[in-house]
């Protein structure tokens, strides 16, 4: 996999954020709970993405995907709960939301591709 393909690039645009989002919550909201938790989760995706880049093999390559997988899912539920309880906006959940439910699209392809591939 390429470093410059649009999982490696989403999920680190993603990531940055993620990190603004903690800052605004922190330094706005005086929110650092839920922050701490979405800040690990969101740039958790990214992480595993890059680790998968340099996999060695095409069962590590899936394990690294589905666990970025998991964290883009994890994300969503943070975003839902910080919109449910008012520390972010419609607007801001739907933007930064839609988002994340993009690389969880792109990725479960990547995992379902992946496992069939590799009879896993």
């Amino acid at each position: 996999m390429r470093t410059d393909n649009a999982i490696v690039t989403k999920s680190k645009a993603f990531a940055i954020r993620v990190v603004k989002l903690r800052k605004y919550l922190r330094e706005e909201k005086r929110e650092y709970d839920i922050s701490a938790q979405i800040v690990r989760s969101g740039t958790s995706i990214g992480a595993n993405v890059h680790e998968a880049v340099i996999s060695f093999s095409k069962a590590d390559f899936t394990y690294k995907m589905n666990t970025a997988l998991k964290e883009a899912v994890e994300t969503e539920y943070w975003l839902e709960i910080l919109h449910e309880t008012e520390y972010i906006t419609d607007d801001e959940f739907l933007s930064i939301n839609k988002d994340c439910s993009e690389l969880s699209r792109m990725l479960t392809s990547i995992v379902k591709t992946s496992k069939i591939k590799n009879k896993i």
